[in-house]
């Protein structure tokens, strides 16, 4: 009984430092930039700034195949499978586009430029420069699904509709947290207004 309750301890411990290294190590995180311009009860109207975006597009649909296999295409670039073996900072939101096919987007950081980036080694990576824009934004907790994210894009349909606010169709999953952190978990699903 003695020896599970000291590994029962340890494993508690390990888990509160990978928490707190994860917490601390988001701060320093460069995000993608906004201003909220109204704050509803359940969603906000924000202002995004230009910005520039490594993504791949992938064929499949669904959140836990698609988030796997894009993230782990750029994060292999970000993180030295590029031209000059450059490791290159992560970012958040990670974002993925809710279509057919998805797209996943990491922000690329501002000290870098179409010119400046290093080039890719796998084929199926491009830069995308996103134009500044205006969104609504409808968050949640916990772990992301294909349920929840779906669930959250038809609730921000409804309250825009309701609230007599035009959006396009173009919408997008973000998450903010890296998969080994459990607490203050933060996901959005965003749409485009006109």
């Amino acid at each position: 009984m003695k020896i599970l309750l000291i590994i029962l301890g340890v494993i508690l411990a390990l888990i509160v430092i990978v928490q707190v290294f994860a917490f601390n190590g988001r701060k320093n995180i460069e995000s993608y930039s906004y201003q909220v311009v109204k704050k509803y009860k359940d969603f906000e109207i924000r202002n995004y700034e230009a910005s520039l975006f490594t993504t791949v597009k992938l064929s499949s649909k669904g959140y836990k195949d698609t988030s796997r296999k894009g993230f782990s295409i750029l994060a292999g670039y970000i993180f030295g499978d590029n031209d000059k073996n450059k490791k290159i900072a992560m970012t958040s939101p990670v974002a993925m586009s809710l279509e057919d096919s998805v797209t996943m987007m990491f922000m690329v950081p501002r000290e870098f430029d179409k010119k400046t980036l290093p080039k890719p080694n796998q084929s199926q990576i491009n830069f995308v420069e996103e134009p500044a824009k205006k969104i609504a934004a409808i968050s949640f907790t916990g772990w992301a699904n294909d349920e929840k994210i779906a669930k959250y894009q038809k609730k921000l349909k409804l309250i825009l509709e309701t609230e007599n606010i035009s959006y396009t169709n173009q919408f997008y999953f973000f998450g903010y947290n890296p998969p080994y952190e459990i607490f203050n978990r933060k996901n959005e699903v965003i749409v485009e207004l006109y």
